[in-house]
């Protein structure tokens, strides 16, 4: 199976470029605020708080920021209901934004690339892409960001694609706001067990989907090959 690269203008190249390298440099040299830093700054926004942490959680997690800082504070700001709430709701507004900068740029390896096997996986995510990201999601080690571009460099379609970020963040985003202590950074050993408890589904998820994906793979092939044998015979 040969693998066929497509022509990518240099223009794109080079502004992609200068935007990892931008992203990168951010990442590298701006700290991110801690929990408590983030309460001791939330006095000055007064009653906009909400809408203000709403805002900067979207924009800094669009970058590869990791999210604790914000959920943590969520919990330590507006209290379990509505920490949740606006965790959650700012997540999943993050990775659609960080989905969509993806495709803005056409980094979408359907336009990029050209093999069999990737043009089979496109086509299921297209179809079915939901599960995945559901799954991939449950997992905690897997950073939030990478989940977000690897999306955007498929063709999943957006609308099951922020469903299922919705739905698997609640559980891991409600066990931290909840569980978490932002103050002393203490980590709950029931907070652990959620944690395993949603890797463990969200491996099972992915396997499963491996696993239909290998026999809808096979099935299309004998399908195929019947169709070439028809004829003959």
């Amino acid at each position: 199976m040969a693998v066929s690269l497509r022509q990518v203008s240099r223009t794109r190249m080079v502004i992609t470029a200068i935007a990892a390298i931008a992203v990168v440099a951010v990442v590298l040299l701006v700290p991110l605020p801690t929990a408590v830093q983030l309460r001791d700054w939330a006095s000055a926004a007064g009653p906009w708080l909400p809408l203000a942490f709403l805002g900067a959680h979207i924009v800094v997690t669009v970058l590869p920021f990791p999210r604790t800082a914000f959920t943590l504070s969520a919990g330590l700001l507006f209290g379990p209901t509505l920490g949740v709430a606006i965790a959650v709701t700012a997540s999943t507004i993050s990775a659609l934004i960080a989905l969509l900068l993806v495709r803005a740029f056409g980094w979408q390896l359907s336009k990029l690339v050209s093999h069999p096997g990737l043009d089979s996986l496109n086509a299921r995510l297209r179809e079915r892409g939901w599960p995945a990201v559901l799954s991939l999601r449950l997992i905690p080690a897997i950073p939030f960001s990478v989940i977000n571009y690897a999306a955007g460099a498929s063709t999943v379609r957006l609308l099951p694609y922020t469903l299922a970020t919705m739905a698997s963040l609640l559980p891991g985003t409600a066990a931290m706001v909840i569980l978490g202590d932002a103050m002393t950074g203490t980590v709950s050993p029931v907070l652990l067990l959620v944690s395993a408890c949603t890797a463990g589904v969200g491996i099972a998820g992915l396997v499963y989907e491996w696993r239909m994906h290998r026999r809808h793979v096979h099935a299309q092939h004998a399908h195929h090959g019947d169709e070439i044998s028809a004829p003959a015979a």
